[in-house]
């Protein structure tokens, strides 16, 4: 990319493809593990990737990935993983680029990550998981002040 603002009629961001790069549903406890969570509710456990890939010039290809365990009383109920991407045109200033990538993109690919997961647990007889909003701006602030602190002197988040 060069130095250079984009050109102002240009939009700042574009999708151009967005689909499910990977799911994996598994109950390893069935068909017990049924028993027990009609006594008391899973304990979940959710945990956010995000990866952006250049592809060529000014697009990339986001990763969101959601990995999600419920247990009850330390036994696995399900465990369920979403790796959800999509391919966009980034036309901002080159400093403000990894924002867009780690903040903006995976802020529009949750919801169908989420809607998948929902669909996954349902379809494995458990009630849908409804995963929570994700506040991505507040993930990219800790992940770039434990990058700094990782390494003095540097801002940056891979």
């Amino acid at each position: 990319m060069s130095d250079e603002l984009p050109p102002a009629n240009l939009p700042m961001l574009l999708v151009n493809a967005q689909y499910l790069k990977d799911l994996s549903f598994e109950v390893p406890g069935a068909p017990t593990i049924y028993a027990e969570l009609a006594t008391q509710p899973p304990e979940i456990s959710v945990r956010v990737d995000l990866n952006a890939q250049p592809m060529h010039e000014n697009r990339f290809e986001v990763t969101l990935t959601l990995s999600v365990d419920a247990t009850v009383e330390g036994k696995v109920a399900f465990i369920v993983e979403v790796a959800y991407a999509g391919v966009f045109t980034v036309n901002v200033a080159p400093e403000h680029v990894q924002q867009v990538l780690l903040i903006e993109c995976p802020r529009l690919l949750f919801p169908f990550a989420r809607s998948i997961i929902a669909n996954a647990t349902q379809d494995g007889s458990f009630p849908p998981l409804l995963l929570q909003p994700i506040d991505f701006l507040a993930l990219y602030q800790a992940r770039a002040e434990q990058a700094a602190a990782a390494e003095p002197g540097t801002n940056t988040v891979n």
